[in-house]
């Protein structure tokens, strides 16, 4: 059963196979030879589904504002080919046998399968089988589960890398494990409705544990804590860096950023909720109180994509004390409803003056960080992200704080994420203590 869940659905015999049928489907949609169903049914439901694509991209970008971006030209078109095989679905229902009939419903269906297929694999955001059905991951245990407190563990010492100091007993395993665990919020106004995800790495489960850095990892809007488990794959990445390093990773808690998947309280404490004090205090007091890891500030990091980049950005300029490592992966420039205008009206009722006091750019241009530092990715394919953290790039230069950007292949998307927090691996292991600086 593992194996068939785990097939791909953006690589490999899978999406070859589904495309295929879309194709047979679609020709099975246009195989009618009237002159009335190719002069008149086909060209109106094509000029019918253009126009559909234009006023729903319209819609949800300037009217809706479910999330910042705007829909890529690729998810326009795949989108545009289900409704227009849906569409000619519709228009052979009428005047036509009762087989012809059956076979447009399906042709539809298999050519609506093969534009959500298309939309998933821009995106990589359900990457298996598995993800695809919400399957819970191979390795994904209960809290209650998880060894007790070891009672004399492993402390990092100052000038030393934790892999120099720490022997891994010779049975130890050689994956970590995901637990789903709500964090509650104690201290903020501000209501998580998804569990977060944390990640243990192999080194957790040692008998002589060591005390771990901590790595907040911070899903996009539209979102939820699963995504990084998901389209991140994050289990695979970890326990990649882990196998390299004596089991030794950070631990990894994705918790609920938004509190909805359409939700945008824009990382901050505002009319909108107090975000940012969920993140930076209620957060981290669960992890201290329930996990047994290196409190240290300096061996804590943020990271995030998209929205979660954006945040992770302003966590680090804003809690620079408690978060003074960073990797910004693909995100804005400012946190954002859509524009800057729409945005200060709604969080703040207008006061530019309050916007600017929690803007990263604003901050960075008054306030200095020093010890802190961060990575900006972005992926080579994102035009608008691309500009975005380069403007980005020069206030933390202007600033004086030591940040890189990092290009990688993709677009907005999962592929480029999930590259970006690679790409980004060795730096944070320099900085949160795992190896040496």
């Amino acid at each position: 059963m593992n194996a068939f869940l785990d097939i791909s659905v953006i690589d490999g015999w899978l999406p070859v196979v589904v495309v295929v049928f879309g194709v047979t489907g679609a020709v099975a949609l246009l195989a009618r030879r009237g002159r009335t169903w190719w002069l008149k049914v086909v060209p109106a439901i094509t000029a019918s589904t253009v126009v559909a694509c234009v006023l729903v991209e319209w819609l949800l970008g300037s009217v809706l504002r479910l999330f910042p971006d705007a829909l890529p030209l690729t998810v326009v078109l795949w989108g545009g080919a289900g409704v227009w095989a849906l569409g000619l679905a519709v228009a052979s229902q009428w005047r036509t046998p009762w087989w012809r009939r059956l076979a447009a419903v399906c042709g539809a269906l298999l050519v609506l399968l093969t534009s959500v297929l298309g939309i998933n694999a821009y995106y990589g955001q359900y990457p298996t089988i598995r993800a695809v059905l919400g399957v819970d991951p191979v390795n994904e245990v209960a809290m209650a589960h998880l060894p007790a407190p070891v009672p004399e563990p492993v402390p990092p010492r100052p000038g030393r890398a934790l892999r120099d100091i720490w022997r891994p007993p010779p049975d130890l395993r050689r994956s970590g494990v995901l637990v789903k665990m709500p964090i509650p919020a104690v201290k903020a106004a501000f209501t998580p409705s998804r569990p977060a995800y944390i990640y243990l790495p192999p080194a957790y489960f040692a008998p002589n544990r060591p005390l771990l850095p901590v790595l907040m990892l911070l899903h996009g809007q539209p979102g939820a804590p699963a995504d990084w488990v998901r389209g991140g794959q994050l289990s695979t990445m970890m326990d990649g860096y882990a196998a390299t390093h004596h089991g030794i990773a950070p631990v990894v808690v994705m918790p609920d950023t938004t509190g909805g998947h359409f939700a945008n309280p824009l990382c901050l404490d505002s009319r909108l909720g107090a975000a940012e004090t969920y993140l930076a205090e209620d957060v981290p007091a669960w992890i201290r109180a329930n996990l047994q890891i290196d409190p240290a500030p300096r061996h804590w990091a943020v990271a995030g994509s998209s929205y979660g980049g954006t945040c992770a950005l302003q966590l680090a300029v804003r809690r620079p004390q408690l978060f003074p490592s960073f990797v910004d992966i693909s995100g804005e420039d400012e946190p954002t409803l859509g524009s800057r205008r729409r945005t200060v009206d709604e969080a703040f009722g207008g006061d530019e003056r309050k916007f600017a006091e929690i803007n990263p750019i604003d901050v960075l241009g008054r306030v200095k960080l020093p010890g802190s530092a961060g990575i900006l990715t972005v992926g080579e394919g994102d035009t608008a992200g691309m500009a975005q953290q380069r403007k980005v790039l020069e206030a933390c230069r202007r600033n004086g704080l030591p940040v890189h950007l990092i290009k990688v292949g993709g677009a907005h998307n999962w592929f480029a994420w999930n590259a970006g927090m690679v790409r980004s691996l060795d730096w944070l292991g320099k900085r949160l203590g795992v190896t040496h600086g």
